[in-house]
């Protein structure tokens, strides 16, 4: 090789390795929704939204052909029912790379393939033990078939760690800790990728409102700080606080430099009425806050990690009406099924004014009151019936006043009967973890949808 060439190559490698790795946040692509765009027309919004990150929770052909050729890179997920048989066989997990990633790469720019969502967060056992192993088939089989340019990882929730406050106090699960993430680790920091980590801090502050500032969660709080008493570290927003409790949690098992990855963090823009907090305005203050912070040049980092980049999704691209549990799940969405923005946002972090007022909000504090819950909006017919039947099923006398000769029979009405059956159910089993969901069927009413002699079932807050 001539001193040229050497000097050339030199100055290739310099200026890759130098190269700006941008903490500009991605977007999370969920599809649970049977309204929502093409993949076409959800790269367009994609762009839209100056996302240059997208994550999808498959690796859907249509969306992949749909991304090719843009400048968006891509992270693709194995779902989890592949698991355990890709652990156990490099036949399995070639063959999937050859199906699924071979047909686009390169043209489209898939650079992280995620092995499984939550998976320990699973009470499977045999699942749990099967992520590592997978891990390590599917980087095998990319790296046996040519595909270079392709992390491997997995995103976790925030339930694998035993503590998390303070911060210093992060440590991952016992039944866990040594037996997979100690391994994972390893796995990552030799192949010199991320631990990708879900952080919502709407639901840590969820759980205790009363307690817990809702500005501090939504990065505006401008009195309250958390001290941590071990590092002397100050914390000026939640976030922080829970990005750095998986920081010391990974250093406690010798593992100090994996760099993190926010897999997902976002807040819903509507919710039940047991739902406090979720409205327009908080999502929007904090998804515009943490896109503030995370594009922020230089990086900002967290207290343990100062001026670090932290790369991240904001979940999620659209409001999904066919998630299942509680409301908050279908209204996670920075766009409607429409295409319009449920409010302004720009993930370049560019934009500071967004033009318009958000709705003042209206359920920071508990409501207190009846509830009933009722036939969704758009329900499909046929799921309708088949949940009838199930709500129905469960319980006792759940459904005896729509049955005939009941004070609720209405024969021409099945929609008025699956909602009594719903708030049945609901009434009955919500102490015990009944939501009013039903695959997206159900939603929660304040309005009583009792007449004449029948009388719904209610929950009271």
């Amino acid at each position: 090789m001539s001193l040229l060439t050497r000097l050339l190559a030199l100055s290739l490698l310099i200026s890759v390795s130098g190269a700006k790795f941008s903490g500009r946040p991605g977007v999370n692509y969920g599809q649970l929704g049977n309204n929502l765009p093409s993949p076409s027309d959800s790269v367009n919004l994609i762009k839209s939204l100056n996302a240059k990150r997208v994550k999808l929770y498959d690796a859907n052909p249509k969306i992949l052909t749909a991304l090719n050729s843009t400048d968006i890179t891509v992270s693709v997920m194995v779902p989890n029912e592949l698991l355990v048989n890709i652990s156990k066989s490099e036949t399995l997990s070639d063959d999937w790379i050859r199906s699924n990633i071979l047909p686009f790469y390169p043209t489209t720019k898939i650079r992280y393939l995620l092995v499984g969502n939550e998976i320990l967060s699973s009470t499977d056992s045999e699942l749990k033990a099967s992520l590592v192993p997978a891990m390590r088939k599917i980087q095998r089989s990319l790296k046996s078939l040519g595909v270079k340019k392709v992390k491997v990882g997995t995103s976790l929730a925030v339930d694998v760690l035993k503590t998390s406050f303070p911060p210093s106090s992060g440590e991952f699960k016992e039944d866990i800790s040594g037996l997979v993430m100690k391994p994972m680790l390893q796995f990552l920091n030799r192949t010199k990728s991320f631990l990708f980590v879900d952080v919502y801090p709407y639901f840590a502050w969820v759980q205790d409102p009363t307690h817990m500032d809702l500005d501090y969660a939504l990065f505006e709080s401008t009195n309250v700080t958390v001290t941590d008493p071990v590092t002397n570290l100050t914390y000026h927003n939640l976030f922080d606080q829970m990005i750095d409790a998986f920081v010391f949690a990974m250093k406690r098992i010798g593992y100090p430099d994996v760099r993190i990855w926010v897999a997902e963090t976002g807040w819903p823009n509507n919710g039940d009425y047991d739902q406090i907090g979720a409205n327009i305005f908080n999502a929007a203050t904090y998804n515009r806050n943490v896109v503030k912070k995370l594009a922020a040049e230089p990086p900002v980092g967290t207290p343990a990690r100062p001026g670090k980049v932290l790369p991240s999704f904001v979940f999620a691209l659209y409001n999904e009406n066919q998630k299942t549990g509680p409301g908050t799940e279908r209204h996670f969405g920075l766009l409607h099924p429409n295409g319009t923005q449920v409010y302004g946002i720009d993930l370049s972090g560019k934009t500071t004014e967004y033009g318009g007022e958000l709705p003042a909000p209206e359920n920071n504090e508990v409501y207190k009151g009846k509830i009933w819950c009722v036939v969704a909006k758009g329900a499909n017919w046929t799921q309708l019936g088949e949940a009838l039947s199930y709500a129905c099923s469960q319980g006792n006398n759940t459904c005896d006043p729509i049955q005939p000769g009941g004070s609720c029979h209405k024969p021409d009405l099945a929609v008025l009967h699956a909602s009594y059956a719903f708030s049945s159910y609901w009434a009955q089993f919500r102490k015990s973890g009944g939501t009013c969901s039903f695959n997206g069927l159900a939603t929660q009413t304040i309005k009583d949808p009792s007449y004449g002699r029948c009388e719904f079932p209610s929950v009271t807050l």
